[in-house]
């Protein structure tokens, strides 16, 4: 647990640029989408979920709105703060369990397994991913799902190459500076593949995320056809090669399925 990234600093920051706007709404419309092609239990019973490091309960409140109850666990008090707000404001506040206490500390005797494990944006801030995914592994009941999504170290190598940013990539080190909304630890899409075969888990479905909205460099651009961004988008994040420079990748699992 040493050396994972605590948010109490970054959390009004996180809201506006990670969770907001296109980019938030891209993030949102990707994983819907393969929730409803891969987990139909979603849509027809209460689940429990675990929402690992799920910071200010985006989708902790989406899934309890869909009537399912949602354990929420972050590091960091800022964040969940912020959570339990938004729970609040949305009237499923009784349907989301805040725990404040680094993924790594929960005991599953305790808490029970779950239906659905969301590990999103957490596993490239810590400092010990693997042992993580090896841990919530242990959370999920037979038969249920691991949604993970991890930034790709892929994706920051090819915008620094657009951007002619020759020296970290001469160097190797594509470390965010401190205050940095960039990753600690940014993920190639092969080793944490090679992490999730080690475990009991079969792969339902991979998709990019933001596969190319973060290289239209022009904010204007962007903005010219937000519908259109997120149609294609949508068409292009299972196909590769744009799969693979999606700035976050989502892989959906499921513990003895087939």
């Amino acid at each position: 647990m040493s050396g994972d990234r605590n948010f109490d600093d970054l959390a009004p920051r996180f809201e506006r640029n990670v969770y907001g706007g296109l980019k938030g709404e891209l993030r949102l419309r990707v994983l819907q989408r393969d929730f409803d092609e891969f987990i139909p239990q979603l849509q027809c019973r209460s689940l429990r979920v675990l929402d690992a490091g799920g910071g200010q309960g985006q989708m902790a409140v989406a899934l309890a709105r869909q009537g399912h109850r949602v354990l929420l666990c972050d590091i960091s008090a800022n964040m969940l703060a912020l959570a339990a707000q938004r729970a609040e404001q949305a009237g499923v506040a009784e349907c989301i369990e805040l725990v404040n206490k680094p993924i790594q500390a929960l005991d599953w005797q305790q808490t029970g397994q779950f239906d659905l494990v969301t590990c999103h944006a957490v596993v490239e801030w810590v400092a010990e991913p693997e042992v993580l995914l090896r841990r919530l592994a242990g959370a999920i009941k037979p038969g249920g799902f691991l949604s993970l999504t991890f930034y790709n170290l892929e994706s920051l190598i090819f915008k620094n190459l657009l951007r002619t940013n020759f020296k970290k990539i001469r160097r190797r080190s594509y470390r965010g500076y401190r205050g940095s909304l960039t990753p600690t630890n940014p993920l190639q899409r092969e080793q944490v593949e090679c992490w999730l075969q080690a475990l009991p888990l079969n792969i339902l479905c991979r998709s990019g995320i933001r596969v190319f909205h973060d290289y239209i460099f022009d904010r204007a651009d962007r903005q010219r056809d937000p519908e259109g961004v997120v149609e294609m988008e949508l068409r292009f994040s299972r196909c590769e090669p744009y799969r693979s420079l999606g700035r976050y990748i989502h892989i959906l699992g499921r513990v003895g399925g087939e």
